[in-house]
């Protein structure tokens, strides 16, 4: 059983169960990403069996239509092993989806893992352009990596970024990666002719959002996780197109733990979600 502080953010165990989330959020006019839980294999063997899950599930959604799409994690289907068989498994993935008619993300990890990220998806997004990949805000790399993706279909999502990197990449302090959020969001709305994806909670980022969607009339889409503002995500999505990130699996207890404790930051926000604030 998932315990409600988790369950808040893990929508069940099971590809039955997920679904049921998104049948919901549907109905409310929101659209599921559908993440199953599991990453940082070291071993082939686990990474091409949630690959195989992933290819199921593509099947399942296309199946429920509930306009959902899913993400994935490159540590979780191969990085960790090496390039070669993330990609494979990638590919295997992408394949299946192109085939039901459902989009694919590839989700950002450490930044051990960033450049074998964006090699996959600029490997295979010129063929299967139905995929988008993350980016985060906080590594001093991203506006090189933005000019890099802005020649490539698809989507691009823009979060802040969760995982606490050595100060020498990264930026430290919530001022400067506002700063730096702003900017590349400007940039990608002024120069990108996909999708921009503004993974944020922050109401002054969407707000900026809609106002540079007001001003170059790029499409894009606001992005929360399953747990955090519920009631805004309604509420935008009367208006804008919004997605809620939704993860599902039996390793929700390794998922919830190491979200929440990687970062003191990350402790705090869970916090506040269950208290609403």
């Amino acid at each position: 059983m998932i315990p409600p502080i988790a369950r808040r953010f893990v929508a069940g165990e099971t590809p039955a169960e997920v679904l049921e989330h998104a049948r919901r959020l549907r109905e409310r006019n929101v659209r599921s990403i559908i993440n199953l839980l599991g990453e940082h294999y070291r071993d082939p063997e686990p990474a091409a069996e949630d690959a195989a899950t992933y290819r199921q599930l593509v099947a399942d959604v296309a199946g429920a239509d509930v306009g959902a799409c899913i993400s994935v994690k490159p540590s979780q289907i191969g990085l960790g092993v090496d390039a070669e068989t993330f990609e494979e498994n990638l590919g295997d993935v992408v394949a299946a989806a192109e085939r039901e008619g459902v989009f694919v993300w590839i989700d950002m990890e450490d930044h051990t893992t960033t450049d074998d990220t964006i090699d996959a998806f600029e490997r295979f997004v010129t063929e299967h352009p139905e995929m988008g990949l993350c980016v985060q805000a906080n590594l001093k790399r991203t506006r090189e990596d933005l000019e890099r993706l802005v020649a490539s279909p698809g989507k691009i999502r823009l979060v802040k970024g969760a995982y606490d990197e050595p100060r020498e990449i990264a930026l430290k302090g919530r001022p400067a990666v506002n700063e730096a959020y702003r900017e590349h969001l400007e940039y990608l709305f002024r120069e990108y002719d996909g999708t921009v994806a503004v993974g944020s909670h922050d109401p002054a980022m969407i707000d900026r959002a809609i106002e540079l969607h007001g001003e170059y009339g790029t499409d894009f889409e606001i992005q929360m996780l399953m747990g955090v503002r519920e009631d805004a995500q309604v509420e935008l999505a009367r208006e804008y197109p919004v997605y809620q990130y939704v993860p599902y699996g039996d390793r929700w207890f390794s998922y919830f733990y190491r979200r929440v404790m990687e970062r003191k930051e990350n402790l705090v926000f869970a916090l506040r979600a269950v208290a609403g604030v």
